[in-house]
């Protein structure tokens, strides 16, 4: 017998005991692709829809809308300080004289239409716009970083 056809039996027989195995001791279930299909959450989500767990005051639709959307570029807590803040040259929101600049029509504005290289946000809620210039502002002078 040649060595190549043994090794194909033997991948073959591995593979069929290994499909019969019972499921695990630990009540684990397998996971399975459907396991991670977020996409009726994350159209809810987009369209401003409360999901499970949410709050009534929408926080944490705007809390996952900033992680989502805008922390790529300004980081956490609105220094510019995101994984692509650099690149794109993202400007430190917690600067007092960028915060006394700016009004929160104009940062409104801002998130809904872009401008450069942030890309237009203009399919989030009124309530979730409001929300998150109000987190911006949050970060107005801040020193340090929130805990």
């Amino acid at each position: 017998m040649r060595p190549h056809t043994l090794g194909f039996g033997l991948i073959v027989s591995m593979l069929a005991f290994g499909c019969d195995r019972a499921p695990s001791a630990d009540g684990l279930a397998e996971w399975s692709p459907q396991d991670h299909d977020r996409t009726e959450e994350n159209s809810k989500l987009r369209a401003g829809v409360q999901v499970k767990d949410q709050k009534d005051d929408g926080s944490t639709l705007i809390e996952i809308t900033w992680a989502q959307s805008c922390a790529q570029c300004h980081g956490p807590y609105g220094r510019g300080d995101g994984p692509n803040g650099p690149m794109v040259k993202a400007p430190d929101l917690t600067r007092e004289e960028w915060q006394a600049r700016a009004t929160d029509e104009d940062i409104e504005d801002r998130i809904r239409s872009g401008k450069g290289t942030m890309p237009r946000f203009d399919h989030l809620p009124p309530a979730v716009l409001k929300g998150l210039v109000a987190r911006i502002r949050t970060y107005r002078g801040a020193k340090e970083i929130p805990q």
